[in-house]
Protein backbone atom coordinates (compact mmCIF):
# COMPACT_ATOMS: atom_id res chain seq x y z
CA UNK A 1 0.00 0.00 0.00
CA UNK A 2 1.11 3.61 -0.55
CA UNK A 3 2.37 5.07 2.35
CA UNK A 4 0.30 8.30 1.95
CA UNK A 5 -2.88 5.66 2.04
CA UNK A 6 -1.42 3.61 4.89
CA UNK A 7 -4.22 4.70 7.66
CA UNK A 8 -7.08 3.99 4.87
CA UNK A 9 -8.35 1.88 7.00
CA UNK A 10 -8.69 4.41 10.05
CA UNK A 11 -10.53 6.65 7.79
CA UNK A 12 -13.42 3.87 7.14
CA UNK A 13 -14.25 3.48 10.52
CA UNK A 14 -16.09 7.13 9.85
CA UNK A 15 -18.67 4.78 8.30
CA UNK A 16 -19.86 3.17 11.64
CA UNK A 17 -20.44 6.54 13.67
CA UNK A 18 -22.21 7.80 9.97
CA UNK A 19 -23.99 5.05 9.36
CA UNK A 20 -25.40 4.89 12.94
CA UNK A 21 -26.44 8.43 13.33
CA UNK A 22 -28.48 8.32 9.33
CA UNK A 23 -30.49 5.44 10.11
CA UNK A 24 -30.40 6.06 14.17
CA UNK A 25 -34.41 8.01 13.69
CA UNK A 26 -35.59 5.18 11.37
CA UNK A 27 -33.64 2.03 12.17
CA UNK A 28 -31.75 1.84 15.24
CA UNK A 29 -33.70 3.19 17.75
CA UNK A 30 -36.84 0.76 16.94
CA UNK A 31 -34.31 -2.38 18.38
CA UNK A 32 -34.84 -4.78 19.35
CA UNK A 33 -39.05 -4.16 18.80
CA UNK A 34 -39.10 -3.41 15.33
CA UNK A 35 -41.87 -1.62 13.43
CA UNK A 36 -43.96 -3.79 10.75
CA UNK A 37 -42.90 -1.63 7.98
CA UNK A 38 -38.93 -2.94 8.98
CA UNK A 39 -39.43 -5.66 7.09
CA UNK A 40 -36.93 -9.09 6.39
CA UNK A 41 -35.41 -7.60 3.27
CA UNK A 42 -34.85 -4.36 5.42
CA UNK A 43 -32.61 -6.29 7.95
CA UNK A 44 -31.02 -8.16 5.42
CA UNK A 45 -29.75 -4.76 3.47
CA UNK A 46 -28.76 -3.37 6.90
CA UNK A 47 -26.69 -7.01 7.72
CA UNK A 48 -25.25 -7.24 4.60
CA UNK A 49 -24.14 -3.43 4.21
CA UNK A 50 -22.63 -3.48 8.00
CA UNK A 51 -20.80 -6.51 6.23
CA UNK A 52 -19.53 -4.48 3.45
CA UNK A 53 -18.48 -1.29 5.53
CA UNK A 54 -16.43 -3.69 7.89
CA UNK A 55 -14.77 -5.22 4.90
CA UNK A 56 -13.74 -1.80 3.60
CA UNK A 57 -12.30 -1.39 7.26
CA UNK A 58 -10.93 -4.39 7.78
CA UNK A 59 -9.19 -4.80 4.32
CA UNK A 60 -6.50 -1.89 4.61
CA UNK A 61 -5.82 -2.79 8.26
CA UNK A 62 -4.60 -6.22 7.24
CA UNK A 63 -2.55 -4.83 4.32
CA UNK A 64 -1.22 -2.43 7.18
CA UNK A 65 -0.37 -5.32 8.95
CA UNK A 66 1.25 -7.35 5.85
CA UNK A 67 -1.23 -9.92 6.21
CA UNK A 68 -1.63 -10.10 2.52
CA UNK A 69 -2.81 -13.59 2.38
CA UNK A 70 -5.58 -12.75 4.81
CA UNK A 71 -6.55 -9.78 2.70
CA UNK A 72 -6.44 -11.88 -0.43
CA UNK A 73 -8.81 -14.55 1.60
CA UNK A 74 -11.25 -11.86 2.44
CA UNK A 75 -10.98 -10.61 -0.90
CA UNK A 76 -12.49 -13.53 -2.35
CA UNK A 77 -15.47 -13.22 0.13
CA UNK A 78 -16.66 -10.15 -1.48
CA UNK A 79 -17.70 -12.04 -4.64
CA UNK A 80 -20.41 -13.58 -2.44
CA UNK A 81 -21.34 -10.47 -0.24
CA UNK A 82 -21.43 -7.74 -2.76
CA UNK A 83 -24.03 -9.86 -5.00
CA UNK A 84 -25.93 -10.27 -1.86
CA UNK A 85 -25.64 -6.71 -1.30
CA UNK A 86 -27.02 -5.43 -4.53
CA UNK A 87 -29.72 -7.94 -4.51
CA UNK A 88 -30.41 -6.49 -1.21
CA UNK A 89 -31.54 -3.36 -2.88
CA UNK A 90 -33.87 -4.92 -4.76
CA UNK A 91 -37.26 -4.82 -2.33
CA UNK A 92 -36.50 -1.18 -1.83
CA UNK A 93 -37.25 -0.30 -5.50
CA UNK A 94 -39.70 -2.75 -5.57
CA UNK A 95 -41.17 -0.44 -2.47
CA UNK A 96 -40.63 2.72 -4.51
CA UNK A 97 -42.13 1.92 -7.94
CA UNK A 98 -45.53 1.15 -6.42
CA UNK A 99 -45.53 3.71 -4.25
CA UNK A 100 -46.62 7.55 -4.94
CA UNK A 101 -43.21 8.59 -5.38
CA UNK A 102 -41.62 6.85 -7.61
CA UNK A 103 -39.03 9.76 -8.50
CA UNK A 104 -37.42 8.84 -5.44
CA UNK A 105 -36.50 5.04 -7.41
CA UNK A 106 -33.38 7.60 -8.55
CA UNK A 107 -31.37 6.79 -5.26
CA UNK A 108 -31.48 3.00 -4.98
CA UNK A 109 -30.91 2.37 -8.26
CA UNK A 110 -28.54 5.26 -8.72
CA UNK A 111 -26.29 3.86 -5.48
CA UNK A 112 -26.62 0.50 -7.14
CA UNK A 113 -25.12 1.11 -10.62
CA UNK A 114 -22.33 3.17 -8.86
CA UNK A 115 -21.17 0.42 -6.38
CA UNK A 116 -21.38 -1.91 -9.33
CA UNK A 117 -19.20 0.30 -11.63
CA UNK A 118 -16.68 0.73 -8.96
CA UNK A 119 -16.53 -2.42 -7.40
CA UNK A 120 -16.03 -4.12 -11.03
CA UNK A 121 -13.06 -1.65 -11.80
CA UNK A 122 -11.54 -2.48 -8.47
CA UNK A 123 -11.52 -6.21 -9.18
CA UNK A 124 -10.59 -5.73 -12.63
CA UNK A 125 -7.67 -4.05 -11.82
CA UNK A 126 -6.55 -5.99 -8.32
CA UNK A 127 -3.50 -6.44 -9.52
CA UNK A 128 -2.99 -3.25 -9.81
CA UNK A 129 -3.27 -2.00 -5.94
CA UNK A 130 -3.24 1.90 -6.95
CA UNK A 131 -6.38 1.83 -9.24
CA UNK A 132 -7.61 -1.26 -7.27
CA UNK A 133 -7.25 0.59 -3.69
CA UNK A 134 -8.90 4.38 -5.42
CA UNK A 135 -12.17 1.97 -6.86
CA UNK A 136 -12.35 0.31 -3.79
CA UNK A 137 -12.53 4.38 -1.96
CA UNK A 138 -14.95 5.37 -4.86
CA UNK A 139 -17.32 2.70 -3.83
CA UNK A 140 -16.82 4.08 0.23
CA UNK A 141 -18.20 7.18 -1.08
CA UNK A 142 -21.67 6.00 -2.25
CA UNK A 143 -22.10 5.19 1.51
CA UNK A 144 -22.02 8.72 2.31
CA UNK A 145 -25.63 9.49 0.32
CA UNK A 146 -27.57 7.01 2.30
CA UNK A 147 -26.14 8.43 5.37
CA UNK A 148 -25.56 12.20 4.93
CA UNK A 149 -28.83 12.09 3.45
CA UNK A 150 -30.65 11.13 6.71
CA UNK A 151 -28.61 12.73 9.47
CA UNK A 152 -29.41 16.08 6.91
CA UNK A 153 -33.31 16.23 7.72
CA UNK A 154 -33.24 13.97 11.16
CA UNK A 155 -30.67 15.60 12.55
CA UNK A 156 -30.40 18.73 11.76
CA UNK A 157 -33.34 19.06 10.41
CA UNK A 158 -32.08 20.70 7.05
CA UNK A 159 -34.61 20.52 3.74
CA UNK A 160 -34.27 17.44 1.06
CA UNK A 161 -32.38 19.91 -1.42
CA UNK A 162 -30.26 21.32 1.06
CA UNK A 163 -29.38 17.90 2.17
CA UNK A 164 -28.66 16.73 -1.21
CA UNK A 165 -26.62 19.96 -2.02
CA UNK A 166 -24.31 19.17 0.85
CA UNK A 167 -24.16 15.84 0.07
CA UNK A 168 -22.91 16.35 -3.49
CA UNK A 169 -20.15 19.52 -1.88
CA UNK A 170 -18.70 16.63 0.70
CA UNK A 171 -18.39 13.96 -1.47
CA UNK A 172 -16.92 16.72 -4.70
CA UNK A 173 -15.15 18.06 -1.74
CA UNK A 174 -13.12 14.68 -0.98
CA UNK A 175 -12.63 13.52 -4.48
CA UNK A 176 -11.40 16.99 -5.60
CA UNK A 177 -8.98 16.69 -2.38
CA UNK A 178 -7.71 13.16 -3.36
CA UNK A 179 -6.88 14.16 -6.88
CA UNK A 180 -4.72 17.42 -5.97
CA UNK A 181 -2.98 15.38 -3.18
CA UNK A 182 -2.35 12.27 -5.77
CA UNK A 183 -1.02 15.20 -8.39
CA UNK A 184 1.44 16.73 -5.74
CA UNK A 185 2.62 13.35 -5.13
CA UNK A 186 2.89 12.13 -8.40
CA UNK A 187 0.25 8.93 -7.59
CA UNK A 188 -2.10 8.18 -10.13
CA UNK A 189 -5.07 9.93 -9.71
CA UNK A 190 -6.88 9.01 -12.56
CA UNK A 191 -9.35 6.30 -11.08
CA UNK A 192 -10.81 9.53 -8.91
CA UNK A 193 -11.15 11.72 -12.44
CA UNK A 194 -13.52 8.67 -13.14
CA UNK A 195 -14.75 8.47 -10.05
CA UNK A 196 -15.63 12.23 -9.88
CA UNK A 197 -17.25 12.13 -12.89
CA UNK A 198 -19.81 9.59 -12.48
CA UNK A 199 -20.87 11.80 -9.31
CA UNK A 200 -21.34 14.65 -11.82
CA UNK A 201 -23.36 12.88 -13.70
CA UNK A 202 -25.06 11.30 -10.86
CA UNK A 203 -25.52 15.20 -9.67
CA UNK A 204 -26.99 16.01 -13.05
CA UNK A 205 -29.75 13.30 -13.41
CA UNK A 206 -30.89 14.09 -10.05
CA UNK A 207 -31.62 17.84 -11.24
CA UNK A 208 -33.21 16.81 -14.06
CA UNK A 209 -35.88 14.25 -12.08
CA UNK A 210 -36.15 16.53 -9.00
Amino acid sequence: MEKAYKNLGYFFLLLIPLTFLGFYKTYFIQFPSFEENITSFIHLHAIIASIWILLLIVQPLLILNRNNKVHRKIGKLSYIVFPILILSFVPQMIRIINSDAPQFLFFPLADSVLLILFYSLAIYHRRKVSKHMRYIIGSATVFLGPTIGRIGPHIFEWSEIVTQNIQYGIIYLILIGLIFYDKRNKNNYRPYLLILTTWIIHLIIFNMIF
